[in-house]
């Protein structure tokens, strides 16, 4: 083995990411409009909002939060709003800066996106609204398109 394999074989062995819980942080439904909701026929905009926050709890042991606010509008009423933060602790080690960035902001939340689909799609439902079955996404574009707008924003 050659020591430039060797020295990869060993970053690579330090290296660690584990999930040591998800779990749900934050709920709130609310219908403004009260029961008048419910006797709607017509399909409401929906808006959605997606925000992630990643915060260090201890040495290599990070909780990261998304944040889902979705909307749904008619018109100028709001049917309902549901904002959802779903959390997990995860601990990771041995990232170089660049690859852990990557870590926080893209394997994190692609873990934690589809709890956040489910707490929202059985709130809806126990609320007695249409199931509401959220896409996936696309992290990965969304982090990349980030650290473009900052890229840019640095050169100005």
């Amino acid at each position: 083995m050659s020591e430039e394999n060797a020295a990869a074989a060993g970053t690579e062995a330090e290296q660690q990411f584990l999930i040591q819980r998800t779990y749900l942080k934050d709920l709130s439904l609310e219908c403004p409009m009260g029961p008048e909701a419910f006797l709607i026929n017509q399909q409401p905009d929906i808006n959605q909002n997606l925000e992630t926050k990643i915060t260090q709890v201890a040495e290599n042991l990070c909780e990261v939060v998304i944040k889902l606010t979705l909307t749904a509008t008619l018109e100028d009423k709001t049917v309902f709003l549901i904002e959802v933060q779903q959390a997990g602790l995860f601990v990771v080690s041995g990232f170089e800066d660049a690859h852990l960035a990557h870590v926080l902001n893209v394997v994190c939340p692609q873990i934690l996106h589809p709890y956040a689909r489910e707490v929202i799609d059985s709130t809806l439902v126990k609320a007695t609204f249409p199931p509401l079955m959220l896409p996936p996404v696309n992290f990965e574009m969304l982090f990349i398109q980030a650290a473009q707008e900052q890229a840019e924003k640095a050169s100005h």
